[in-house]
Formats: C-alpha cells, structure tokens, sequence
C-alpha cells in the first residue's frame, strides 16, 4: 500500500478530483500556497500495483510532468473504498511491481555517492582479501555483507529503460571505479600482508593450494549461472518494493571474492591467476547487468514520456547486444575451464575404476583401496593436465607389492591414454 502526495496546479483541480472521483478512490484536499503556483495538496492511499496508472492518468488530466509528488509505504489503510479498489487491481492481475516513480526513486538511493562507495569498497576488498589468505567462509561472507554493489549495477539497469541518461553513466561509472579501487585495495593489502608477513611465507603452489582462493580459480559456466541468477533477484527485489539487503549479498558473493584473488594473484606476481580472476569479474558483471536490464524491460518499465520510448527501446537493445557479445566472448574461457573439468573428472573416474579393478584381481585380493588423489602440473593455470596419482592403500600385514605402482601406471595409460605417475603410500588394516 502507498499514500500519494500529489500538488494541484491552478486551474487543475476539479480535473484532478473528477478523475480521482471516477476511480473510486479516497481523497483529502488541502488548500496550500506556494512558489510554483499551485493551488492545493490531494492526498489519497492506492494499491501499490496502482500507483503507476492512477499517477499516469493524472497526468493525462493535467498533472504536470515534474509536478511534486511524494510516495510513502502505507502500513495500513481502513477504507471500505480502499478495498474494493484493491480487489479490482488484484481482478485485473496488473503487474506486481511498483511504479516508475519509484523505482527510478530506489535506484538512486542504491547507487550512493562517490566517497561512501569507495570507502566501502575498499574495505569490503581488504576484509575478503584477509578472509582468503585465512581460508575462513565466514570472513570472506563477512566481506559480502558490506560490499555496496548492488546499486550500480541496478542504477545501470534502470537507467537504461527509463531513458535516464545520468542514471546509467552514474551506475557505469561506480562500476567501474568499485572494480578497480577493490582491485588496488585488495592487491595493496595483500603484499603488505606478504612482505610485513601477516601470513606465512607461502610458495605460488601453497598459496593457490587455500581452499578459499582455490575455488575461485577455475571459473565455469556453473559462475555465470550464479551471475545471472544474482542479476535477477536484483532486478525482482528492486521492483518489487521489498528488502534488496539479502539480494545484494548474492551479487557480492559473484563480484568480491574473485576481485580479491585478482589483487592476491598481483601480490604474488601470478599473471594467470590474474587473467582467470579478472575473465571472472567481468563475465559476472555483465552478467549481472544483463538480466537486470532484461528482466526490469520485461517488466513494462519505459521512458515517462511517450516519444522517448523509441529511443530507450533502442538504447536497450543495444546495451543487450553488447553485453551479450562481450560475454560470448568471454564465454569461451568459461567454456574451455569447462570442458577441462570435464576431463579432469573422466580421469579422476577412470583412474579410480582402473585402480579398483586391479584390487579387484586375485594378484591383488588382499588390498583395498583408502584413497586416491590426482596432482596436477605445477602451474596455475586452470587447463593444468594431471601428471600423478597418488594412493593411499591398505593392506595385511608385511606383504610385499614392488610392481605394483608400475602396473598401475601401464593400465591407467591404457584406460584413459595419459601417462602419469602413480605414488603409493601403504597402510596396515586390520578386520575383526
């Protein structure tokens, strides 16, 4: 529910009150004096799904443009007539979505100015960079909560549709100046880290071995599903009217992790963790634009004004394209990381089945398999190929296997046609 407050220019009034009268909708009427010439205040309460058509057919009766106009949230309005207005808005299944005024309202207030935005930035960067050299979810989480990433993205977006130029280059820009002030806050704080040795001295190969900056290493198509998904939820918490808090949480869980890695990869003079991290960020964040744009034109928001809808229909379809390219583009690192899990975990399948089928054997009965691991090249590239298995088996006693790891390693080769090492760690078992 909302009150509308809406000014009355000179002349206008009785236009207005017939319009509202013919809708069945309660009005009270203030006599007021003012700089710009009106006349009087008409306060009413409306179904939120109403707010858009009733504002826009008192336009229509002579409301002006950019006349003063205030809507508030109503938390509960008495009215036999309130009512029935309600259950005919909810009979004509208009759209559940608030008003252009509103949103474009919303959106403003999300994207904040510049130095409160990049404060935040920096420290939300600083905290999930901490929250990875640490491996702890619930800091990195932590760093999520205060990241202020959602309003941009959405001020973007609406800018877009509405045909509010200012809007959208203020959301491009903030953009932007968040991705690189994480990017230099995150890279500075971790070698400061580095060099004062706020962590143990860590090798490329220990540091990328942390469980928090490992998962953000291999970026997928399963990233740009989570993207998407958060660009959504963004675009359905914005129009709907409700919290966005919860909502932006989830774009920052697609944006702030992997901009840290970014800074820690620059830290420690890793260009290919650079490069994966920053293919990331980007297809995230066009992603996130993508479908807040898409979802928020879906909806039926346009230009206020008729002869710019053309216009904004242009601008929309094009700022689609773009996106669209830039991320079928990028698409095709997702699309390679992609297949190379694919692989990986073919290997890791049939190694293991290979393994067990040998154990499986009479030569070899009385082992069983504990555990099996497949180490990679020593790079950081996330199209690293495996070049070992390692084991971890149990058997009785003493025994003695010494051909063991070279048969292993001749049937791995005829199974999956790599040749890697095989590494055996044996462990005594014992059954009762």
């Amino acid at each position: 529910m909302r009150l509308v407050q809406v000014i009355i220019p000179a002349g206008k009034r009785e236009t207005i009150l017939r319009e509202l009268e013919e809708r069945d909708i309660d009005y009270v009427v203030t006599d007021e004096t003012g700089s710009q010439g009106y006349t009087g205040v008409v306060y009413f309460p409306l179904p939120t799904k109403a707010v858009e058509d009733v504002l826009g057919a008192l336009r229509d009766a002579g409301l002006e443009q950019n006349a003063y106009t205030v809507v508030v949230d109503a938390e509960t309005v008495v009215s036999k007539k309130f009512e029935e207005l309600q259950e005919r808005y909810e009979e004509e299944e208009s759209e559940d979505r608030i008003a252009r005024e509103e949103i474009i309202a919303t959106a403003q207030d999300l994207a904040p100015r510049l130095v409160p935005f990049v404060v935040m930035t920096v420290v939300s960067a600083v905290v999930a960079t901490a929250g990875l050299l640490l491996d702890s979810p619930a800091v990195v989480v932590g760093s999520m909560v205060i990241a202020p990433l959602i309003g941009p993205a959405m001020a973007t977006s609406v800018g877009t549709v509405v045909d509010d130029r200012e809007m959208f280059l203020r959301g491009v820009k903030l953009q932007t100046v968040g991705f690189l002030t994480a990017v230099a806050a995150a890279a500075g704080f971790a070698y400061l880290a580095r060099v004062v040795h706020l962590v143990p001295p860590l090798s490329p190969e220990e540091l990328l071995a942390i469980g928090q900056i490992r998962e953000r290493l291999s970026p997928d198509f399963l990233s740009l599903a989570v993207a998407l998904g958060a660009g959504v939820a963004g675009a359905f918490s914005l129009s709907s009217g409700v919290s966005s808090a919860l909502v932006g949480v989830m774009i920052a869980v697609a944006l702030v992790p992997p901009t840290a890695v970014i800074g820690i990869g620059l830290a420690w003079g890793l260009p290919t963790t650079v490069i994966g991290s920053t293919v990331l960020v980007l297809v995230n964040f066009l992603s996130i634009n993508l479908a807040a744009l898409a979802v928020l034109w879906y909806q039926g928001y346009r230009p206020e004004r008729w002869f710019r809808l053309s216009e904004a229909r242009s601008a929309t379809l094009k700022r689609i394209g773009v996106l669209l390219a830039a991320i079928c583009v990028l698409s095709l690192f997702l699309g390679g990381v992609t297949y190379t899990s694919y692989q990986h975990g073919q290997f890791e399948e049939n190694a293991r089945d290979t393994v067990q089928g040998t154990f499986d054997s009479e030569e070899y009965a009385a082992l069983s398999l504990v555990e099996l691991t497949v180490t990679y090249e020593r790079t950081p590239s996330p199209f690293a190929a495996p070049n070992r298995v390692v084991l971890t088996v149990g058997r009785p006693g003493d025994g003695s296997y010494p051909a063991l790891a070279e048969t292993l390693k001749e049937r791995i080769r005829e199974t999956t046609g790599r040749s890697v090492g095989v590494q055996i760690r044996f462990v005594e078992t014992q059954s009762a």
